[in-house]
């Protein structure tokens, strides 16, 4: 028997050609289960499951069936995206279907409180750098968006400092951040500005971390 305790159902008549490599397996460990329709037929579940949303690709829309099964609908499209001529369509993404872009309008659709990014649990050493004044800290969860910090000095709501941490096959990175809130005896921290390279590089690591968890 299956379980699928905590995974939200996604079920996908697109082709494995409109997703991106891996967008399926990370997602699949971020609890967003991608299966074709065969494959939801084959599940061995203790109850039947009922997908939180539909993938279609937009060459399959003339297939849609006129009747309403309640279930939305998201697009994988070229880049002039949808109209919203059809209510069962709530967005659209493009193909091929990457994981970050996905995940976002995944959580946007399904989750009461939606996070734009995935975060992962690190146990990263860092260097803060505020006024002159230089210390050591401990990244503990890291997402495109901000991190999660453990630092020995306090840290102002709403301060703003200059984080260095090194990501493993990735390299250092030294991005300014602020800090949003307290999870004592940890504090939120959000990257302001932070440049392109420096976001496709936490990106790539989060997404290689997500491959190798078991």
């Amino acid at each position: 028997m299956t379980s699928l305790a905590n995974t939200r159902v996604l079920l996908s008549h697109a082709p494995p050609q409109a997703y991106s490599a891996m967008t399926r397996v990370i997602l699949g460990k971020l609890g967003y289960l991608i299966l074709m329709p065969e494959e939801l037929e084959s599940l061995d579940a203790s109850e039947p499951l009922r997908p939180v949303l539909r993938l279609l690709d937009e060459r399959q829309l003339a297939e849609l069936p006129d009747e309403d099964d309640g279930i939305p609908i998201i697009v994988l499209t070229g880049r002039h995206g949808v109209t919203g001529a059809d209510a069962r369509i709530a967005g659209a993404v493009k193909r091929p279907a990457g994981m970050h872009e996905l995940y976002r309008l995944i959580q946007q659709l399904t989750e009461d409180t939606p996070r734009s990014t995935p975060r992962v649990a690190t146990h990263l050493s860092a260097r803060c750098f505020n006024k002159g004044r230089e210390w050591k800290a401990t990244v503990l969860s890291l997402s495109e968006n901000g991190c999660l910090v453990r630092s020995p000095e306090p840290m102002l709501l709403g301060g703003r400092i200059d984080l260095c941490f090194e990501l493993p096959r990735q390299g250092s990175i030294q991005i300014e951040a602020e800090t949003a809130y307290q999870l004592v005896p940890d504090v939120g921290m959000i990257f302001s500005g932070a440049p392109a390279p420096a976001r496709e590089a936490i990106g790539s690591f989060i997404a290689q971390t997500l491959i190798t968890v078991t």
